[in-house]
């Protein structure tokens, strides 16, 4: 049998993405031998899994399941929805006790029913102390208390995502750090033609991303940390005020863009700066068309600019994985959890998704993914950035369902779209939260 060693396990992504098939099975299965999970007897699990963006990262992934089956014997039906689609979906299995065994869901899904959750604290406390310790944001969203209801697999970063000539073509060397000078931005950019979009339909990833960094940025917020519904504020109509003035600068529709939209509009050269993950660039370099190439080598990115309350305020989508406590095979669930997360798969996946994921586990600062393209620099700070959903208010079902509820997102539509006075798009959305929050 061959011996498992940290040193084996951690040294990174060169040495694992060097596996050659057979020494990736014999490792495979050397890991099952030695591994603290095992699955019960005849055992099969379905998983539920959030659409690709990146073709590369599917694939390195379908390859994973493929190892783990060879290696534990237990078959995985893998199946996928849309962003939008897979919390009902959830949400419908853990209402009636049947579904997929695990779901690999968005932001904060395990919250919204976290009695339905495996505990799976022994898995987070063995990949914590191999690989370097979780990041903060990954406790917040894995953790209920003491307890680990979730096992926060990656984070798929959303930054500023600009084509460079037009930003020069702008006037601008790079984009600005601060909301004022992003703003100015936005304007010389619709000047010349180049016109910016961001995302105010419900979009589960970038809608939300869009949304709540203009709140947090302006230093505000939907609850305190008692829960005291905030979001009635100065802060909040400065926000909205802000947020008008870069909705005129928009393409027309923006009001209507789902997590795909903005994706399409940026490669197709509608809009030439948008928030979105890594997914436009990794899915332009490669593309066989010359066009998309030619997009991708025009393509940079930069953080979120940091507005009136001075620090980093974003949300970046976080990816936990949970096992419904339905399952018959609770072993295998954490046996499969515990096992993409090793060095020796989780590296090669990471590097196959080119930056559109970000890792929660400290050990994987040093993935090549980060390094060799400067590209994606940006992206690796995303995990360590991020506030939670809820930002000061506790973490838990009430967070969960105002972020599921879009109503950050309606706040800022209602009011831009001209469907709601800046006082009207306030009550509205004080009176949803004060429905959640009572």
């Amino acid at each position: 049998m061959t011996s498992i060693t940290r040193r084996s396990l951690v040294k990174g992504a060169a040495a694992a993405g060097a596996l050659t098939a057979s020494s990736a099975t014999e490792w495979a299965k050397a890991w099952a031998q030695a591994s603290p999970f095992k699955p019960e007897a005849n055992a099969s699990i379905s998983v539920l899994r959030w659409r690709r963006f990146v073709e590369a990262e599917d694939a390195q992934f379908n390859k994973m399941v493929a190892a783990f089956t060879q290696a534990t014997g237990v078959k995985v039906t893998l199946t996928s929805e849309s962003f939008d689609d897979l919390q009902p979906k959830a949400s419908v299995a853990a209402n009636t006790g049947a579904g997929p065994d695990i779901f690999w869901g968005l932001y904060s899904l395990p919250h919204l029913f976290p009695q339905r959750c495996v505990d799976v604290t022994d898995v987070a406390d063995y990949l914590g102390k191999k690989y370097g310790g979780w990041v903060p944001l990954a406790e917040a969203y894995g953790k209920l208390g003491n307890k680990w209801i979730s096992i926060p697999v990656a984070v798929n970063g959303g930054y500023i995502n600009y084509r460079i000539s037009s930003l020069k073509a702008a006037g601008f060397n790079e984009v600005p750090g601060d909301n004022a000078g992003f703003l100015e931005l936005c304007k010389a950019m619709k000047a010349k033609g180049t016109q910016v979009g961001f995302p105010l339909g419900r979009a589960t990833g970038d809608g939300n991303a869009f949304a709540h960094w203009l709140l947090w940025s302006h230093g505000a917020y939907q609850v305190d940390d008692k829960e005291k519904i905030t979001i009635n504020s100065p802060e909040t109509v400065a926000a909205l005020r802000y947020a008008k003035q870069l909705y005129d600068t928009f393409i027309p529709g923006t009001a209507a863009w789902n997590d795909a939209s903005n994706n399409r509009a940026y490669l197709s050269g509608e809009v030439h700066l948008t928030a979105n993950g890594i997914s436009i660039y990794a899915a332009a370099k490669i593309s066989p068309d010359a066009k998309q190439r030619e997009i991708a080598a025009d393509t940079d990115h930069a953080f979120w600019p940091v507005g009136p309350v001075g620090r980093p305020a974003e949300i970046q989508l976080a990816f936990p994985m949970l096992a419904m406590n339905y399952t018959r095979s609770p072993n295998a669930c954490k046996a499969f959890m515990a096992f993409i997360l090793e060095a020796e798969q989780f590296n090669p996946w990471l590097e196959a998704a080119g930056g559109y994921l970000t890792h929660m586990l400290n050990a994987y600062d040093n993935n090549p993914v980060w390094t060799t393209d400067p590209k994606t620099r940006v992206f690796r700070e995303s995990a360590k950035r991020s506030l939670v959903a809820g930002a000061r208010g506790p973490l838990n079902e009430k967070a969960a369902t105002a972020t599921a509820d879009f109503i950050v997102v309606d706040l800022f539509a209602n009011f831009c779209t001209g469907k709601e006075t800046e006082a009207g798009a306030i009550a509205l959305a004080e009176r949803q939260l004060r429905r959640i929050y009572r």
